[in-house]
């Protein structure tokens, strides 16, 4: 086993100044990496990084706890993340399905995530209204401009980096929706099926939406069967990643429809605890077990209370709960998992 050193400077005298600053900053239960990040800073003066190096550092850090800071207070309400492009006029029938959809999620109970500008990003914070509302917008060298339901609010963030306003479009939300768009929205949609594909994001709600009629969803799935499927360089399952809606009521229905019963999973060690809002039965456990056996390197799916480490996340501790050894590398199959797990349960339908 790989000895695993301690994250130190080489002088004793600058650790323990690191320590004792942060400890005079106040008690908190992340001393641990408050000390850590310090401890990087300081590694770069050392290591004579270059100033552009330096300056994309500190701008990344100082505009991600800013975003953190801005949604903080709004943790415990979900959020869809609208993607689509800013060039979309209100005329365009696509605007209206965006307006409405967005309308819907917060009739539901939801909140909107978006670029904070023209085109869908105006249709998705409209449809919201401003109070449900979240920017995300852009510095470009053309100065994109913020939509007038957003504009000044406190819950738009300017963001100088794409990669940075990406990771908050995800890390903040709960669901996708994408409607057609340019670079930007195929960037941003592919990125998520990469995230969801390779386990960096847990399976979650994407949807991709346009009015009866269009053809762009059509055509890029076109291609993505043809180009993709077809030249085998995704598995057949990658295309439960993501599905298809007609209209803004089939939109919200996907996303609704996902944590109908499924609450939320993470890794403990080598097993995945998948979190419900209501008990399987065992004829049900039987059933995954039979239909995605496939996906466990060992052992069963089964059901179990919460394991030890979860003891310090009180809100889903009264949660039932599955725990499997899952393979990690079948991310579709796990997402179509999810689905049929949402078909079960005493749901009181």
């Amino acid at each position: 086993m790989k000895t695993q050193h301690p994250y130190l400077l080489h002088d004793e005298s600058l650790n323990e100044a690191v320590r004792s600053l942060v400890a005079k900053a106040g008690k908190s239960e992340n001393s641990d990496l408050l000390i850590q990040m310090i401890t990087t800073a300081l590694k770069l003066q050392g290591e004579k990084v270059d100033r552009g190096d330096l300056k994309i550092l500190n701008s990344s850090l100082k505009e991600l706890r800013w975003a953190f800071r801005v949604f903080a207070p709004y943790r415990h309400i979900p959020k869809v993340t609208v993607f689509g492009s800013a060039r979309t006029k209100r005329t365009d029938p696509v605007f209206k399905v965006a307006r409405d959809f967005s309308k819907l999620m917060v009739e539901s109970g939801w909140m909107i995530i978006t670029g904070g500008s023209t085109g869908i990003m105006h249709a998705g914070n409209e449809g919201a209204g401003r109070a449900h509302s979240f920017g995300a917008n852009i510095k470009l060298p053309i100065e994109q401009g913020v939509n007038p339901v957003i504009r000044d609010d406190k819950k738009l963030i300017h963001f100088k980096y794409f990669f940075t306003r990406k990771l908050v479009f995800v890390k903040e939300s709960d669901a996708l929706c994408l409607f057609p768009g340019g670079f930007g929205t195929l960037d941003e949609g592919f990125e998520a099926f990469t995230l969801l594909q390779t386990g960096k994001m847990m399976p979650r709600p994407v949807v991709l939406l346009e009015p009866a009629g269009g053809t762009y969803w059509r055509r890029w799935l076109a291609f993505v069967k043809g180009s993709l499927l077809g030249k085998r360089r995704i598995d057949s399952a990658d295309l439960h990643l993501f599905q298809m809606a007609r209209t803004p009521e089939q939109a919200r229905d996907v996303i609704l429809d996902f944590y109908r019963n499924y609450h939320s999973m993470r890794f403990v060690g080598d097993r995945l605890v998948i979190r419900l809002k209501h008990p399987l039965r065992d004829s049900e456990v039987k059933q995954l077990n039979r239909q995605f056996g496939d996906i466990v390197t060992k052992g069963k799916i089964e059901p179990s209370k919460p394991l030890a480490v979860e003891s310090n996340d009180a809100a889903s501790l009264t949660l039932p709960r599955l725990v499997l050894h899952f393979d990690r590398h079948s991310f579709g199959r796990l997402k179509c998992m999810v689905d049929a797990i949402n078909c079960m349960g005493n749901q009181g339908a």
